[in-house]
């Protein structure tokens, strides 16, 4: 209701959704009438079905207009949405569809970005093939090819077009469920982070309208994909309750060619681009003549999100995307936070940027440091555990089957506080820049992935005993993933083994969770108790090997010569 009647009421002909398609130049615009309308038949399609309010609903789906009705359908009638980003394997979908007990999945017959076909179907036929639970697949039509549907298979359109486009909105209490989203953990298993209904909406809608300075009129382009959590609160919940044009991005910033963000700011006339730091670092590569072909005069707010910007991506895009004349907000948060937490903005008028710093608290947020002994560290140019000491409305309130995960991964290390696994440093001037994850996670071009899952993910293959995965810069990425692995005596083809491995990952997980580097060692450095010194690993291939620290609990202080020497000759290699 907030979302779409409120504004039905007062500008029926606003456009809510401008659809970016894959092929540049065929953008759908979509009224804030003809999304209620699509949303209300999606919901009673869903009801006809038997869904009904609590149970979960999967959301397999390429961004589009279809896909946001989806989300807001199944909030009109009390169901609980998970969107599973599109590039997940089947068995990441039947994973997190078997946790969540959802009964039913919407998806596209295929998707479409960078000019290729996504199978879509046929992943969540696969998945579904293991989910006894499912009782229904709604399948939309991206493309005009067929595919094979079954005995459970519902098409959408169809029965969208046979219901009616009224649906009265489902009466729900403020903290039930609204969705639920899985992301990584420093241990395998992907946890599902529950958001409630009206203080997810509020802190989406107020950090929306305040960080990005978004006044009535202009068109909000967030680039994020609908299966993270920057979808969510920044192209669907927060702009549309807050009446805006959110824009749908479904191709990627190099199709057709490295112009294309900036193509399509110039024909959609966008003044606030909200987008990642993998992204900028890739078009940084190809030269500024691809930005400075197009007209970017509609832009006012830069945003980036989803891991830290570094200097070089930071100043690029403000003097050259931006031309020095746009504000830059450098936005940390999480999928736990459900908004942003700490921006440049909100603050003074002209209050001054601090190039790839996050710097200032928004309303509500108390960010603390705390030591190792979990005291507050008090004054500035401080380091530390970057927590949060009092709750705020986006906050997330459970692990859905798993509260005891909830409070031990957010509210154990640091009692009283919220810890967010991420350090922190303060400035002289009091401003907050994060320094980046203090536990085994690590971020691929935006993406959260805790090295537990690459590895468990490997464990499964019978010539590797042993893995281990750390996160290592990467020029483009961010960071990328570094696998040590020991394998059996016997084995002879190392090649042989270390692409099955990059295939079981992608099979596992997704295509960006395999790892750039897979290095064979005779075993891993371990202390006495068994446990694997990542740090060391971290520091071998960060070229630091000089300053090892502490190994006095190295069950074999030898390991780490066999293991440099392996490094080097790899690196020759």
């Amino acid at each position: 209701v907030n979302c779409l009647d409120q504004h039905v009421q007062k500008c029926p002909d606003r456009v809510a959704l401008i659809w970016e398609r894959d092929e540049p130049g065929s953008a759908v615009h979509v009224t804030y009438r003809e999304l209620l309308d699509m949303t209300c038949r999606l919901a009673n399609t869903l009801k006809k079905y038997g869904i009904q309010k609590g149970d979960k609903v999967a959301i397999y789906m390429s961004v589009s207009p279809l896909s946001v009705a989806a989300m807001l359908a199944c909030a009109r009638i009390g169901a609980v949405h998970t969107v599973i980003f599109a590039g997940f394997s089947a068995e990441s979908l039947a994973g997190r569809i078997m946790d969540s007990g959802c009964k039913a999945v919407i998806t596209y017959n295929q998707g479409v970005r960078g000019g290729r076909i996504i199978e879509m179907k046929t992943t969540v036929d696969k998945a579904v093939k293991n989910c006894p639970n499912i009782k229904h697949v709604f399948v939309a039509q991206r493309t005009e090819n067929k595919v094979q549907m079954g005995v459970c298979d519902v098409p959408l359109e169809d029965e969208m077009a046979k219901a009616a486009s009224v649906c009265t909105p489902e009466s729900m209490d403020s903290e039930d469920m609204l969705f639920m989203l899985y992301t990584s953990g420093s241990t395998g298993k992907p946890k599902g982070i529950v958001h409630t209904q009206a203080g997810y909406l509020l802190y989406a809608a107020l950090t929306h309208k305040y960080v990005f300075d978004y006044q009535q009129g202009d068109v909000f382009g967030c680039v994020a994909d609908i299966g993270w959590i920057t979808g969510h609160s920044y192209v669907v919940y927060g702009p549309l309750c807050n009446g805006a044009t959110s824009v749908l991005f479904e191709s990627t910033p190099v199709y057709p060619d490295p112009g294309r963000y900036w193509e399509m700011v110039q024909r959609l006339k966008i003044n606030q681009f909200y987008g990642a730091p993998t992204a900028v670092r890739l078009l940084l590569k190809y030269g500024d003549e691809w930005v400075k072909k197009y007209d970017r005069s509609s832009l006012k707010t830069l945003g980036s999100v989803g891991e830290p910007i570094n200097n070089e991506a930071w100043q690029w895009f403000y003097h050259v995307v931006g031309d020095g004349r746009c504000t830059l907000v450098d936005t940390w948060w999480q999928t736990e936070t459900g908004g942003i937490c700490i921006a440049p903005r909100p603050s003074e008028e002209k209050a001054e940027i601090i190039p790839a710093m996050a710097m200032r608290p928004f309303f509500g947020i108390v960010p603390v440091l705390m030591d190792e002994s979990g005291k507050v560290i008090e004054g500035n140019d401080v380091s530390g555990a970057l927590c949060i000491a009092q709750p705020w409305p986006g906050m997330a309130r459970t692990i859905y089957g798993d509260h005891q995960r909830f409070v031990d991964a957010y509210f154990k290390a640091y009692p009283g506080y919220y810890f967010t696994g991420d350090g922190a440093y303060r400035t002289e001037e009091g401003y907050y820049q994060i320094t980046g994850r203090m536990d085994d996670v690590i971020n691929i071009s935006g993406h959260r992935l805790g090295t537990a899952e690459i590895e468990d993910a490997m464990a499964d293959h019978p010539e590797v005993p042993e893995t281990a995965v750390i996160g290592y810069p990467h020029e483009i990425k961010g960071e990328g993933a570094f696998a040590f692995i020991v394998v059996k005596e016997e084995t002879t083809q190392k090649d042989r083994v270390k692409e099955e491995l990059k295939t079981i990952v992608a099979s596992k997980i997704a295509k960006y969770a395999v790892p750039d580097h897979i290095l064979v060692v005779k075993r891993l450095p371990k202390t006495r108790s068994g446990k694997i010194m990542r740090r060391l690993l971290r520091k071998v291939v960060t070229e630091q090997s000089s300053d090892m620290g502490d190994t006095s609990t190295l069950d074999d202080p030898s390991v780490i010569t066999e293991i440099l020497d392996a490094y080097q000759k790899y690196k020759k290699e």
